[in-house]
């Protein structure tokens, strides 16, 4: 989306927005709770925050759970920067464990305290951190995670209740004064970051790392790559050798795949939604830690392999594997443009379609550039972090394909002439679904939103 077209939004407070987009947004969420969505879509104009902060519905209200540069409650340093993906876990006596990735490259400002044990390699300034919160989203403790990682992007959850934080690089030790190698997947204990393993899950593939999604009904791990230049970056699935066996059962490793999509080598050329490929091919990763060649360089025979620019989100839900490329460009190598899409691979079936295209240049009052982070609501669908440029918000996106604001960001970091604002990122909701815990990447700030959220 365009600056002009997100001034205009932010102008108006985005009220009464709907997307541009095509595909059946009810196929999103088939076979899962989501799907018992009633009402009208939407929680009306965004409020001005006289704090300048953050935007939302009347009747809603934040809570700033950390912000960048205060003191950790553990005294381990200060909170780092660079906020980005985040998950929420039950605790014990109605409490909520939140984990938060860091995604600090060589020397970014803000970097993770390095902490005896929680550190991989210490001239890495990236990793997580871990809230603890009681009733209220009261703050009981924060504590670094896992140190000593290089941009910590997104990830996932297991059924098991960690977080497996991805490193979204591929540097060796030697670069960018890296002692170690980096492009690894690292499993968080966000409840007692003491059980937290620095040993990386090399099985699981060295490469651009973006996020996971767990098949729950046999441990299938899918990934995708966010690789920056061309070829651009694969889907993988990766098969444990201890599937489903819980916390520290993926380092008995596996067998890391990657999707072919027979006769389409780049995703992007599919622009019509409702199209399916059966028979999707999956096809050993020749060298899974990248010794000599990155992954998506290698040699995977005269058939090839499907590549697709910018793989981010990803999640599990109604027996399939959702996963979001959030913008193709054929100025960059793509071999057709998009604003963004979802697809769907549903493993029995062995079949990949594509969901929903986004966007672009139709109406002023059609978001939809350039989707990030995606998280299920309580109301059945979608929240939505937009990673574009100019003014930032979350929306959300109804099974009947309206969307609606939900949040806007008001932290000017650029000038008063030429102001601009932090992309949000880490949207996720508490298990009981009354708080929606989103971050801001710059300046590192980590919100509790609640409200009367429909159920």
């Amino acid at each position: 989306m365009s600056s002009t077209r997100r001034e205009v939004l932010a102008r108006t407070g985005a009220a009464g927005v709907a997307i541009a987009f095509s595909g059946a947004i009810s196929e999103l969420f088939s076979g899962t709770a989501a799907a018992q969505e009633l009402g009208g879509g939407g929680y009306g104009p965004l409020v001005p925050d006289p704090a300048g902060l953050l935007d939302l519905p009347r009747g809603f209200r934040y809570r700033v759970l950390s912000r960048e540069g205060e003191p950790l409650r553990s005294g381990e340093g200060a909170v780092p920067g660079n906020h980005d993906g985040m998950a929420a876990f039950p605790g014990g006596r109605g409490r909520v464990h939140l984990v938060r990735n860091h995604e600090n490259r060589a020397n970014a400002p803000g970097p993770v305290p390095v902490v005896d044990g929680l550190t991989y390699d210490p001239e890495a300034k990236g990793g997580c951190t871990a809230l603890e919160l009681g009733p209220g989203d009261r703050v009981l403790d924060e504590r670094v995670a896992i140190a000593g990682t290089s941009t910590n992007c997104a990830g996932g959850p297991t059924p098991w209740n960690t977080w497996l934080t991805c490193e979204e690089t591929e540097l060796r030790a030697g670069e960018d004064g890296y002692t170690k190698d980096h492009g690894f997947i690292f499993e968080v204990d966000p409840r007692d970051p003491r059980r937290t393993s620095v040993e990386p899950l090399t099985a699981m593939g060295r490469f651009q790392h973006e996020a996971i999604a767990i098949d729950p009904a046999n441990g299938t791990v899918y990934e995708t790559e966010d690789a920056f230049d061309k070829p651009f970056g694969l889907f993988y699935r990766f098969h444990p050798a201890k599937p489903l066996g819980g916390h520290g059962s993926l380092h008995a490793g596996g067998v890391l795949e990657a999707m072919r999509v027979p006769g389409v080598p780049d995703l992007s050329a599919i622009q019509e939604t409702g199209t399916t490929f059966e028979h999707i091919e999956w096809v050993p990763v020749p060298d899974p830690l990248a010794q000599e060649t990155p992954i998506r360089f290698q040699d995977f025979g005269r058939k090839g392999i499907t590549h697709a620019q910018k793989l981010e989100g990803c999640y599990w839900g109604g027996g399939s594997v959702y996963f979001v490329s959030s913008f193709a460009k054929s100025a960059e190598g793509s071999a057709a443009d998009h604003y963004g899409q979802i697809w769907r691979y549903d493993p029995r079936r062995r079949s990949l379609t594509l969901v929903i295209v986004f966007g672009p240049d139709t109406d002023v009052q059609l978001p939809g550039e350039e989707p990030d982070n995606i998280a299920l609501a309580p109301s059945g669908g979608l929240m939505v972090c937009e990673d574009g440029e100019g003014a930032q918000h979350v929306f959300g996106l109804t099974r009947r394909g309206e969307v609606y604001p939900m949040a806007r960001g008001r932290q000017n970091i650029g000038t008063p002439e030429e102001p601009a604002w932090g992309e949000f990122a880490g949207v996720t909701f508490s298990p009981d679904g009354h708080t929606m815990y989103v971050n801001c990447y710059t300046p590192g700030t980590t919100f509790a939103v609640t409200g009367p959220w429909r159920r």
